[in-house]
Parts: C-alpha cells; structure tokens; sequence
C-alpha cells in the first residue's frame, strides 16, 4: 500500500527542509575541523584531542545507526524527523555553551546520536516522496545540500568562529536545526514507513551490497586520516598562510560541491561506475598531495581532486544501498551510515596516532593507500557482478 501524496509544494518544502536537516548534520559533524586550534585554545585541550572530538562522533554513528534503525522501524517518520532535529537543537546548545571538554564531547555525541539515525531515514522519506524516474536528482539534492557543509558551512563557521568565539557556529546550528524541524512536522505526512515508493531496494543484491558496505568504509578511513588533520597539513607542509588556509578550505568545499553536482547526474545510468571514479579520484589526490604537497600549486590541484570525491564517495554508496538493498532501505542505509562513520573514526583516529610518530605528511600516504583498497575492492566485486545477476544498468 502506498499512501497518499501530499501536494508539490509540500513536498518541494519538506525536500528543502531535508536539505537543510543534511546540510546542519553535515556542518557539525565537521565544524571541530575548522575550529580545531580555537577549541584547543579556549579549552585548554591539545589539537589531538580535539581531534578525538570527530573520532567519538564518527563511533557513535557507526555503533547506533542499525540499532536505532531497528527500534524505530515502525515509527511514523514524521515523529522521528521531529525528535531527531530537537535532539540536534538542544545538543548544539549545549555544546554551545560547554565550558570544559566533557561536556563539549557530550553534547557531540547526543548530535552524533540523531545523526545516525538521520541518514538512515532521510533517503527513503524524500525518494519516497518523488516519482521513481526522479530518484537520482533527488539523491542528488540532498548530497548537494550535505556537501554544502563543506563549501559554507564549515568554512563560515570557522570564520564565524575566528571572529566571536568557536561557541558562536555551534548556537547557529541550533538555529538552522529549528527551521527543519518546524517544516518537516507542519507537511510532512504521517504514515507507516514500509508504505513509502522506497521502502525496499529496487535490485535486491546481497554480495554487492557487503562490497558497498566494506568499500565505503575504507574510503572513509583513508579520507578522513587526512581531511581531519588539512589546515594544520596545508600550513605546515605547504606553507600556506592562515588566511591562504581558510580560502583553500573553501575550495575543498566547492571542489565537494561540483563533484556531487556532477555524479548526480551519472548515478542512474552508472552506478557502479560511478562510485569507482569516485574513489580512485579520492586515491590519486591523497597520494598526489603526499608526494607533493611541499610545492604550492601541485598541493591545490591535489586538494581540488581529493575534496571533489568526498562528497561523491558517499553519495553513490547511499544511491547503491537504494538500489541493493536486501530488504528495507532504512536498514541498509544505516547499515551503509553506520560503516562510513565506523571508517571516519577509524580515519581520524589513525591520524592522531600517526601524528605524532610521523608529520602530518605521512598521514596521507596513510589515506591514500586505504583509498586504494578500496578502490580494490570495487574492481574485484565489479568482476563479480555478471556472475551473480546480469546487469539491467549502464556500468
């Protein structure tokens, strides 16, 4: 049974909520990036420390997202969207206001919390919304929203966070969170999440789906050994300037945004394809930057590659748990959250321990060899794939 729709506009409006929901996440799971030495300053903690703070998020993620899948199975989305986004309002406000570590931690890991299970409910309540031959474009609309993050959010952010203190951003967040949540309970329609358009993977594939999974997650390790530790990276080895700094993180951010903007338009006719470029453009810009990062020009054309696959990496992981699902999309999509997360933690973890036995040029070499597992792992369920289920896609 599929349930009624509501009218377009209503669902233009909880799709641009959504977005907003994405692109908030997405800010605060990656503000402590750009506010790293301010945290560590006003806090009185060491960068590795701060550092830590992107680790518990990327732990939490990775061990609630099936879990709280699960429990909520049943749940109108509406009333989850609504709780999960005053879940997010009141742990920015608390972060907000920390004035010790542990409570800054905390907070973060409530966000954390109702992160994990955003992603996993996200996908289906706005594909759902949709006609299926539209799918793409709206997974597309929502990575864009989320890469966002990367081009305004954290750079604004850090800026916000340079000029009045890094609590500032944060009580910002709770603000951009409230305007989703007020959206999202006022139009979108209450109903049972297993009567969606989405609710199941459209070509059920069970092999292909654990070497997404498994995939996904060395990507985001090797990337995130080294996007947590880029601005001291880019000072320290490639001699920028602060401000040079924060201008190139803005390019990592639109380079992101561009990336997403074209593989959504690739994601229906090659999937899997798709995801392969992706990664191996991630491979070549960690590597690239590892072996040059020391002369100016090669470190940006490197940091454009690498920030043009960040956001595409994850987009076409979430686009393929839609597609071979084993059964409900919410379960796989959390599954695929919560494997991404586990390989943001392990990344950033692995990077605070690289630190200090190397400098934060090795740390990439680090990454990029991850990436090209990765990348590894593709290519061998790729060689696989016809021999399980012939391929209906362009790929």
């Amino acid at each position: 049974m599929v349930t009624t729709q509501p009218a377009s506009w209503h669902r233009l409006a909880v799709l641009a909520a959504l977005m907003l929901a994405a692109f908030t996440f997405n800010t605060a799971e990656n503000l402590p990036v750009g506010l790293l030495e301010l945290i560590s300053e006003g806090l009185q903690v060491s960068v590795s420390a701060v550092g830590y703070l992107v680790t518990g998020y990327g732990v939490t993620v990775a061990v609630a997202s099936l879990p709280l899948a699960h429990v909520t199975r049943v749940m109108p989305r509406r009333y989850v969207l609504t709780g999960l986004l005053a879940a997010l309002i009141v742990s920015s406000l608390v972060a907000a206001l920390a004035t010790s570590y542990s409570v800054l931690l905390a907070a973060r890991l409530v966000t954390a919390l109702a992160q994990a299970l955003f992603w996993a409910v996200m996908g289906p309540v706005a594909v759902g919304l949709f006609p299926p031959e539209i799918r793409g474009r709206v997974i597309g609309a929502l990575s864009v929203a989320g890469s966002l993050a990367l081009v305004l959010g954290v750079p604004l952010g850090t800026w916000l966070g340079q000029q009045s203190g890094w609590p500032v951003p944060l009580a910002v967040l709770a603000g951009l969170g409230l305007i989703s949540l007020v959206t999202i309970a006022a139009l979108l329609p209450t109903s049972r999440p297993d009567e969606g358009r989405a609710a199941y993977g459209s070509n059920p594939d069970t092999n292909w789906f654990g070497t997404v999974l498994a995939a996904g997650t060395l990507s985001a390790t090797g990337a995130f050994a080294g996007f947590t530790y880029i601005v001291k990276f880019l000072g320290d080895v490639s001699g920028f300037s602060p401000r040079t700094v924060s201008a190139l993180f803005a390019a990592l951010g639109v380079a992101c945004l561009v990336g997403v903007s074209i593989t959504g338009t690739l994601l229906d006719r090659f999937p899997h394809s798709t995801l392969t470029t992706a990664v191996a453009t991630q491979t070549v810009g960690m590597l690239g930057l590892y072996g040059t990062g020391t002369h100016p020009l090669a470190a940006v054309l490197f940091l454009v590659l690498m920030g043009g696959a960040l956001g595409p990496v994850f987009m076409a992981t979430q686009n393929e748990m839609l597609r071979c699902a084993p059964s409900r999309t919410d379960i796989a999509l959390a599954a695929n959250s919560g494997a991404y997360n586990a390989g943001i933690a392990a990344g950033a973890a692995l990077g605070g321990l690289v630190l200090p036995l190397a400098d934060v040029r090795g740390i990439f070499l680090v990454g990029g060899l991850l990436s090209m597992g990765s990348c590894a792992v593709l290519l061998g369920g790729r060689l696989l794939l016809p021999q399980r289920k012939p391929s209906t896609s362009g790929s």
